[in-house]
């Protein structure tokens, strides 16, 4: 039955994946003529119209493609894994499909690639310090949800140093935090502080508690 519904989606899914392939297509033929046509330019009456034509194409394909493969990414992993994982590598795949697709437009429209990535570069580190806690604890989230020390619904303890020893109901883990439900009500703790804490299955240490007193 499973591998029948597995079989059904698939299916489904066939047409948007065969557009998605298409497209994608028509992105790299215009990256390889754009491209082509910055190394002969000088031969070409026209050629800066045609770059910016393909820099065009580049850019429509471009976007569909990223956004349909982040999706795709993003469907597979919240089928294998929970809701939130596959949001965040969603948000992850579209990230670094724009910065791609960037590149791509630049090297077509003849920006220098090296100019592109001190500017980069300089903009990254800035941004990086700007947002450091922000894509800590989305970098965390992706950890948690790949290893899954703990899942939504389960009942853990958590020993931190910042939050001491308690003992939670796992309500939702999301791209910046993870919320818990205590005796006191609703906590949300930030992934990152989540990741540095030592987490226990409150069922798993009672198991071992009994076993220990017989």
């Amino acid at each position: 039955m499973a591998n029948k519904r597995a079989r059904a989606a698939l299916s489904a899914r066939t047409p948007e994946l065969v557009t998605t392939i298409i497209v994608g297509l028509v992105a790299l033929a215009a990256l390889v003529v754009g491209s082509d046509l910055q190394r002969t330019h000088t031969s070409l009456a026209h050629a800066t119209l045609f770059e910016w034509i393909c820099a065009a194409v580049l850019v429509l394909s471009g976007v569909i493609t990223v956004r349909r493969v982040a999706g795709l990414f993003g469907r597979i992993i919240t089928h294998q894994s929970v809701k939130s994982a596959g949001a965040a590598v969603r948000l992850v795949a579209t990230g670094v499909g724009y910065v791609i697709l960037l590149f791509a437009i630049f090297a077509v429209i003849g920006v220098s690639a090296q100019r592109l990535l001190i500017g980069a570069g300089v903009a990254g580190v800035v941004i990086g310090i700007a947002a450091q806690q922000s894509l800590a604890n989305i970098f965390a989230s992706l950890v948690l949800l790949f290893a899954r020390p703990f899942g939504v619904g389960d009942h853990i303890r958590i020993r931190s140093g910042a939050l001491g020893v308690i003992d939670v109901w796992v309500e939702g883990i999301g791209l910046t935090y993870v919320t818990v439900r205590t005796d006191d009500g609703i906590l949300m703790i930030p992934n990152s502080a989540m990741l540095a804490s030592g987490i226990g299955q409150l069922a798993t240490l009672s198991e071992k508690t009994g076993e220990n007193d017989h």
